[in-house]
């Protein structure tokens, strides 16, 4: 029997991924049988249960890869020396995320998905404890930013660089949610949004 190559093996499980990805974003993870996993495919059942024992170990690798790929930009961008402001560091960010590149998927759509996993994580320890990992990983990563920021001067030292940090990710967040809730949510509105709440002065109240 001839061997299987490791590069067909990967090919396959990254179609059977993509294709899950595919079904779990247009009709959600409960409404999804593996049977309409593998009409998606287009491969048997022997085929796919030989690479994910379910729906959930598929959902699993879904999940991890998922946040990998965001948490892999973010953590790309807290290293560019010197770094961009957050108005032009989180626009580009979030533009690379959405660019259809994850599953193939058209960015409304993956964003979708995105939002459909975080809500998973409620309810399955497993994928809870991935994505808690994964924003550990990210609170670090931009704790360090924060430190960059402020040897270049440009943020004050009187809040702390973890509380910061969160609070980028949350715009991050909300982005992508409004992206799966309405569609069409450009890049630039949140460069431009984030550029003009970084204006404000504060005044002092007498």
């Amino acid at each position: 029997m001839a061997r299987v190559s490791q590069e067909h093996l990967d090919a396959r499980r990254r179609q059977i991924l993509d294709g899950a990805a595919r079904c779990f974003a247009r009709n959600g993870f409960h409404a999804t049988s593996m049977q309409d996993v593998l009409k998606e495919v287009g491969l048997s059942a022997g085929a796919v249960y030989r690479y994910f024992a379910g729906k959930e170990d598929i959902i699993a690798a879904i999940t991890e890869e998922t946040f990998a790929v965001i948490r892999g930009a973010f953590e790309e961008a807290a290293r560019m020396t010197p770094p961009p402001t957050p108005d032009a560091l989180l626009s580009r960010v979030l533009g690379g995320v959405l660019s259809g590149q994850v599953h193939g998927l058209e960015r409304r759509v993956f964003a979708a998905l995105v939002v459909q996993l975080w809500s998973e994580t409620l309810r399955d320890e497993r994928l809870a404890a991935l994505l808690g990992e994964g924003y550990a990983i990210m609170r670090v990563a931009w704790g360090n930013l924060v430190d960059a920021y402020r040897s270049a001067g440009i943020l004050s030292s009187d809040v702390p660089g973890d509380h910061v940090a969160r609070t980028m990710i949350a715009t991050a967040q909300g982005f992508i949610v409004q992206e799966a809730l309405f569609g069409d949510v450009r890049t630039e509105v949140l460069e431009d949004g984030l550029r003009g709440l970084m204006s404000i002065t504060p005044q002092k109240i007498s």
